[in-house]
């Protein structure tokens, strides 16, 4: 059963604990002014628990913060992402590994290769890669792969560095059906965010060949809020969007999309 007022996002009541954003950004100063107004809308929209990746050295201590504040619903990840990659990559991971060794983080993230806006570091961004793959394999725990006009890039090194033991997500995937199968067939999982509402995406074609099993939500908030939220800023309770529109995809109820996916994200990240 979905209930709805109107103006807020669609709130699970069949299922107050079967929601996971597996990608938010929640410390980020979108939300300085109503932190915690949203994770209040994301709970009561049944999104029960978080996944904070995070981006650099300045955003680890608001990411700490909103962990302490709301533990058993928000849960951090350690890494830095490619786009903060630069001449100084590795002393920026020293800080990373350091952090490692002082707090419990749930996933090495948020890492990767973007190509989109600079090809200047591509070589240190691999290099920084390989380092968080290494550091998520020696501790057991999912890597949070970003990847933007990169997927050649980022998949040769996945499956180079796959010994059998390297698990994580390809987070906010939009790629082929071929990209998908490679995906799935690495051993990681696709993670399926806003774009698939979007109208010139082609995820709604792709995916019905994708086991639900490969797959886990997330929103990327504060960007790519879905419809009909898109161009604003996003936030986890938009979640039970994406969640509607997987129904329509895979003709499943939206109670058996939430309960897979949900299943995958906890068995991933072990939350």
């Amino acid at each position: 059963m979905v209930q709805t007022d109107g103006n807020s996002a669609a709130v699970y009541t069949f299922a107050k604990k079967m929601l996971i954003d597996t990608h938010a950004h929640l410390y980020a100063d979108d939300f300085n002014d109503d932190r915690d107004n949203v994770i209040r809308k994301a709970l009561e929209a049944g999104v029960k628990k978080i996944v904070l990746p995070n981006i650099d050295s300045g955003s680890i201590e608001g990411m700490m913060s909103l962990a302490r504040q709301y533990p058993g619903t928000c849960f951090p990840l350690m890494g830095l992402h490619p786009t903060s990659v630069g001449e100084d990559y590795k002393e920026k991971l020293k800080a990373v590994e350091s952090w490692l060794d002082k707090e419990k983080f749930y996933g090495i993230g948020e890492t990767g290769i973007d190509l989109y806006w600079d090809k200047t570091w591509s070589s240190e961004q691999a290099d920084s890669f390989r380092r968080h793959i290494s550091i998520a394999r020696n501790m057991n725990l999912p890597v949070v792969i970003h990847v933007r006009n990169s997927f050649n890039e980022v998949y040769a090194i996945v499956k180079e560095e796959q010994d059998g033991n390297l698990r994580g997500v390809f987070h906010c995937f939009s790629g082929s059906a071929e990209e998908a199968k490679k995906v799935a067939d690495c051993g990681f999982l696709l993670g399926i965010g806003g774009v698939v509402t979007f109208r010139n995406s082609n995820l709604s074609t792709i995916l019905p060949a994708v086991d639900l099993q490969n797959i886990v939500l997330e929103t990327d908030s504060p960007y790519l809020a879905p419809v009909p939220h898109r161009g604003r800023r996003n936030e986890s309770a938009y979640l039970t969007k994406i969640v509607d529109k997987m129904a329509e995809i895979y003709r499943m109820s939206n109670e058996e999309i939430a309960r897979v996916t949900t299943e995958n994200a906890e068995m991933l990240f072990g939350i």
